[in-house]
């Protein structure tokens, strides 16, 4: 019986399978393959997917379901692209079939589940939001149809990890192009993308050190390692113990397993509504003046206020933020960059009150952490001399891949290098993550605990809120994730690798924990790839390739359980690819592209619509309004692809002689009268706001009013250049960037140099990421912070105007231009030229630009000088962009020789930047000056001055270059007078020789 059983359920399935596949053979072969042209044809119109076949067919009922091959899922779909291809495949079926459903089938989903936003309304990812983690109550707008509130997680790549096979620290990639993934990635993250969303609102966490400050200071109620101050103010309610752990820092490295959030305690108070408040201060002994990242830790407990109130004091006076302690407890809490002055000061604290809008919550407070500083998590080989092999994020990590090192007494070792550096997986430690989020290999294995760690910290940050309700964590309502790659691979045509994203939905049933549908995952990686592919094509490079859209099992992809995209934005090993990559204007574009992509996500999660921030503004100019008052004008700037990014209103921020600026002052117009006092140096910039946020700053311009002035000066700004540095690629197979020619202009500062390319031969293969092949690059420089275009050197030159007694305001370039600004007003004009040079995007598709003296400028200045005007320039490259160009035209050089009164001689014109004055009919003339050849982070260096000679009647060499004689610039005295250097005025690397310099050029011009 239970054998005629059996045979009779066998004979049940295998009619099954016959049935079926006679179903299937009604189609046949030669449609199915029709079908898959097509649809090859359709895919790879824009994303390259390869041969898409039809790997099955199932009829039921008047419904054929067509399977297509995995890599029909790779391209974006739009709805009225996928009623077009159903309307195809039943044209090409036969007609008895014409008037059956359809359904086209790739990666387990219907091709209409693949349209943008084709979900229903109930598996939106929309998280309970209350208050936020961070608010900033100086900030004088909201984002409210911006990302004011939500949480993002969003890092950079890899980092300098320790290799337990061969016991030492080194790089995940290869040093290539003259930088490396583990550092390249960061130059979008930190200056762009992470204050893009934070001008949106948005509060950003990042599993990486974000402030690039070598020096730390910890003042905390445990433990002070210098004379840092750490005290409290006893009011209506006292300060106290609090029962659990707290942060301490009692070592100066830390080994697996140890926490410094569980060494140590923390403080607690009740909040109060009226009444004498308490107070604590954190007063940090500062080593050294500059810029420093500020961060708070304290205590989540069951009844924490959600409105703990700190001060910041700093140099641009003080910023205050409320802080919900109900989420972030036992971590670093990231609230700004300040500057701060050496020393202990009273004006360079953090305070914290417990003043609230609700009494009786529990308050608490820890340490408080200033500047980045250096990597202190000491590593080893594991104890037992077993080592792993590297696995790689999208591979399943097995236990069979043991290896055993000899015997050898190792000893701890910490990194070396700042902490920005590193990978997530030291500053996670440092940070006080348990380790089971950092060390899944039990220390046998780094460089799989830092790409792990990423994915499990997302999960520990959100535990406990409304992502992971019943998880343990810091209850911080995260949004959405995304990881910040660049891949490999090379092409010897030049053509561009281009963007890959990467999501994944295959897991746990295709839900996230909370319930919502991991296919979310899809529409953030979508909306990203189309605004990257999108900008870059229409800014830089139109052959921009898109690839593919991967639906795998990547550990970054997978492990959040939140919406997340792993981008991998071009190849770092491509050297077309790197032509764009190593410049800042593509690298701001580009940013700029994936915060629109999160910000058109959230805001369909969240239903609202939309408003993107604005462009920074232009044409800004700074100029008297009377003894004691300055009128600030600009204009706004469209944005030709978003609509909505028109401003509303503009943020005046301000800075006062050798402080920082301030938190800003909204003005409803494209101007604003802002008062001064003599004899102090006022600085200024402006953003944009909308609904959506806050723009870029603009450029700083800066104003001084003498008492008793001997005069005023013209500063006008033209050194707007950013750029990659000088490439080449020849006809024999080699090819790179030649920084020696030409470093490029960094955008403030640049932290993803890492030293010179030296492997120039294309054929060169990658062997090993100590042996990187062509593009393969020195390390020397990969831990100095190299400074570039500080767009802030109006007062720079001013600074020494005021100190020979003259009085100056300043403009941008393009104010003159474009009319607003009249230089006939003044005796003098101070023309800041710096590195700017005629300079192409990559290929060089789009028209250069930056050219030192456009013709509308030629012919400004021109007529300035017929009148009677003086003008003073200098710049790095004022001769040579007008005659060793590409394309030189015999207008511009007539116009430097006939009107300034120059001539170029040559290009690099010195190596070591020291220049002489020399005798000449201009006695006013003296002294000796130097300026900056070298990397360095103070300045920026002019590794290409220009020699040039005087041209015409009463036009005299008036410096030299002392190793070798060549003239570094001229002074000209006629019926108007010029002084013009081949070196930038502000790259003179003493304030002394700077002042000297300005006084004798003044004394040459008001004569």
């Amino acid at each position: 019986m239970k054998r005629n059983f059996f045979f009779n359920v066998s004979l049940l399935f295998l009619s099954f399978f016959i049935v079926n596949e006679i179903k299937a053979q009604i189609i046949p072969d030669s449609i199915k393959n029709n079908i898959g042209t097509y649809l090859t044809e359709f895919a790879n119109k824009d994303v390259k997917t390869g041969r898409i076949k039809i790997d099955s067919v199932n009829m039921k009922g008047k419904t054929i379901a067509f399977f297509a091959g995995v890599n029909l899922s790779y391209i974006p779909f739009q709805k009225n692209e996928v009623d077009v291809i159903y309307n195809k495949i039943k044209g090409l079926l036969p007609e008895k079939y014409k008037k059956h459903k359809i359904e086209l089938i790739t990666d387990t989903r219907k091709v209409e589940d693949l349209v943008l936003f084709g979900k229903e309304k109930k598996q939106l990812f929309a998280n309970m939001l209350d208050k936020p983690l961070v608010a900033n109550l100086s900030q004088p707008y909201v984002a409210d149809q911006g990302l004011q509130n939500h949480h993002l997680a969003i890092w950079q790549s890899h980092g300098w990890y320790y290799e337990q096979k061969l016991a030492r620290w080194e790089w995940q990639r290869a040093r290539i192009f003259q930088t490396v993934e583990d550092l390249y990635t960061q130059s979008y993250v930190l200056p762009y993308l992470v204050p893009m969303l934070e001008n949106a609102g948005a509060n950003v966490l990042l599993p990486r050190e974000r402030d690039i400050q070598r020096h730390e200071i910890i003042v905390d109620n445990d433990r002070n390692k210098d004379k840092s101050i750490y005290k409290e103010i006893n009011g209506k309610d006292s300060w106290t113990a609090g029962y659990y752990e707290g942060f301490a820092y009692l070592k100066e490295s830390y080994l697996d397993g140890e926490n410094p959030f569980r060494s140590g305690s923390y403080k607690e108070v009740k909040t109060i509504k009226n009444g004498e408040e308490s107070r604590c201060e954190w007063i940090p002994d500062i080593p050294e003046n500059g810029k420093y990242g500020v961060y708070i830790s304290y205590k989540t407990l069951a009844n924490s206020t959600d409105d703990a109130r700190y001060t910041v004091y700093h140099k641009g006076g003080k910023t205050d933020f409320s802080i919900n302690q109900k989420m972030g407890g036992g971590t670093w809490i990231f609230l700004g960059y300040f500057s701060f002055d050496k020393g202990i000061n009273e004006n360079c604290k953090v305070v914290l009150t417990n003043k609230s809008n609700k009494a009786g919550r529990i308050l608490t407070a820890d340490a408080v952490k200033i500047g980045g500083g250096m990597g202190n998590i000491a590593r080893l080989p594991h104890a037992s001399g077993i080592v792993t092999d590297n696995t790689k994020s999208s591979e399943t990590i097995e236990n069979d891949n043991i290896k055993k090192l000899p015997a050898i007494d190792y000893k701890p070792e910490v990194s070396g290098y700042p902490r920005y550096t590193e990978g997530a997986r030291y500053w996670l430690q440092w940070a006080g993550a348990p380790d089971s989020i950092y060390n899944k290999s039990e220390g046998k294995n780094d460089y799989t605990d830092d790409y792990q760690s990423r994915g499990f910290w997302v999960n520990y940050i959100a535990g406990g809120s409304s992502v992971l309700p019943k998880k343990d964590g810091l209850n911080i309502p995260i949004d959405l994730a995304m990881a910040f790659h660049t891949d490999a691979g090379t092409t010897f045509n030049d053509s561009i690798i281009g963007s890959l994203g990467i999501y994944m939905t295959h897991h746990n049933d295709e839900k996230f924990e909370n319930g919502k549908t991991r296919w979310a995952s899809r529409d953030l990686t979508e909306l990203i790839m189309d605004e990257i592919v999108k900008d870059i094509r229409r800014e830089y490079e139109p052959q921009w390739t898109r690839r593919q859209m991967w639906n795998r099992s990547y550990s970054e992809a997978r492990v959040p359980n939140v919406p997340t995209m792993l981008l991998e934005l071009l190849s770092h090993q491509n050297f077309a690819d790197m032509k764009y990559g190593l410049d800042p204007r593509f690298r701001f574009t580009v940013s700029r592209s994936i915060y629109k992509g999160m910000l058109k996500f959230i805001a369909h999660q969240y239903g609202y619509d939309y408003v993107v921030q604005p462009l920074p503004v232009k044409s800004f100019s700074a100029q008297f309004s009377g003894d004691t008052q300055v009128e600030l004008k600009w204009k706004p700037v469209d944005d030709v692809t978003e609509p909505s990014a028109k401003p509303d209103q503009y943020i005046v921020y301000t800075r006062i002689g050798d402080g920082d600026f301030d938190n800003g002052k909204i003005v409803n117009g494209i101007s604003a009268i802002m008062p001064i006092e003599k004899e102090v140096l006022y600085s200024f910039k402006i953003t944009a706001v909308n609904k959506g946020g806050q723009s870029f700053p603009s450029e700083i311009l800066s104003v001084c009013k003498k008492s008793e002035e001997k005069g005023q000066v013209l500063i006008v700004n033209g050194f707007d250049r950013l750029s990659a540095p000088y490439s080449f690629a020849s006809r024999d197979s080699i090819g790179g960037f030649l920084d020696f020619i030409d470093h490029g202009v960094p955008d403030k500062v640049e932290y993803n140099y890492i030293g010179s390319q030296y492997e120039f031969r294309r054929t060169i293969p990658w062997m090993d990421d100590d042996a990187a092949g062509f593009g393969a690059s020195n390390g020397n420089y990969e831990t100095t912070v190299v400074a570039g275009n500080t767009f802030d050197y109006p007062s720079m030159h001013g600074r020494s105007i005021t100190a020979a007694g003259y009085s100056f305001v300043s403009v941008s370039r393009d104010a003159i231009l474009d009319g607003a600004v009249d230089m006939n007003s003044y005796k003098l004009v101070d023309l800041i030229l710096g590195k700017q040079r005629q300079t192409k995007m990559g290929r060089g598709v789009s028209p250069v630009e930056f050219k030192t003296f456009p013709k509308e400028l030629q012919s400004k200045i021109t007529d300035y000088c017929k009148q009677g005007g003086n003008i003073f320039i200098s710049g790095a490259y004022i001769a040579s962009d007008l005659w060793d160009t590409e394309k030189p035209q015999v207008e511009d050089q007539k116009f430097a020789a006939d009107v300034l009164k120059y001539k170029w001689r040559v290009g690099r014109a010195a190596v070591e930047g020291k220049v002489k004055t020399i005798a000449s009919p201009f006695p006013v003339f003296s002294g000796n000056y130097e300026f900056y050849t070298k990397l360095n982070p103070i300045a920026y260096a002019v590794e290409s001055p220009d020699a040039l000679e005087p041209a015409g009647d009463n036009s005299y060499t008036v410096f030299r270059y002392t190793e070798n004689n060549l003239s570094a610039g001229i002074a000209h005295d006629g019926d108007y007078k010029t002084c013009v250097i081949g070196f930038p005025f502000e790259a003179i690397k003493d304030q002394a020789e700077r002042d000297s310099l300005m006084s004798n050029i003044l004394s040459f011009m008001f004569k």
